[in-house]
């Protein structure tokens, strides 16, 4: 993915955050859920440049809308949560499921770069609807059902949708892939 010079948006942390992310690819730790392959560039957007060596971390709900480390018995999970080091390229890269709802939010996943241990950006990634309704209306996403929460109606996303929402290609079938930048 070419970088580009356009700062990404800073969002909430929101209320599902825990410190001491594992480093890893795969974060689905078995989590059943259409497979999902994120690839994250992270650039300095006033040099329009890769940042090589950037910790980003992502965290996001299971296909039942629940997080890992919250709620009865799940504090030593952790699932769904996970970082990477960016690459040369400025490029992390994460093999996790299709995320799932949660009541009053719109399909999301968080992430967080961090440079030399300094919190650099917080954002949220989005899903377009055609995507989420598709997923969420097959496998063990169905018992669930669409989202009732839009893009447009949540007010995390609603000054910066077209700066969030990531275009995934694929199928719920054999599973979708995602780019995103995050411009600091």
């Amino acid at each position: 993915m070419p970088v580009q010079c356009v700062l990404t948006p800073e969002m909430t942390e929101g209320p599902y955050y825990l410190t001491g992310e594992p480093e890893r690819r795969d974060v689905t730790e078995g989590k059943a859920g259409t497979p999902l392959r994120l690839q994250l560039t992270v650039a300095d957007a006033s040099k329009c440049l890769p940042i090589p060596g950037a910790v980003v971390e992502i965290w996001h709900a299971d296909a039942q809308g629940a997080y890992s480390g919250f709620g009865a018995g799940a504090s030593n999970h952790t699932f769904l949560r996970g970082s990477q080091v960016t690459d040369a390229n400025g490029v992390a890269t994460f093999d996790t499921i299709y995320p799932g709802w949660y009541q009053g939010r719109a399909t999301h996943i968080h992430v967080e770069v961090t440079i030399n241990g300094v919190s650099r950006k917080v954002t949220q990634m989005a899903f377009p609807e055609t995507v989420n309704n598709t997923v969420h209306t097959s496998g063990v996403y169905s018992s669930r059902g669409n989202n009732p929460m839009s893009n447009s109606s949540d007010g995390i996303f609603s000054d910066s949708l077209s700066s969030e929402i990531v275009t995934p290609t694929g199928d719920p079938n054999s599973g979708y892939a995602a780019t995103f930048q995050v411009g600091i």
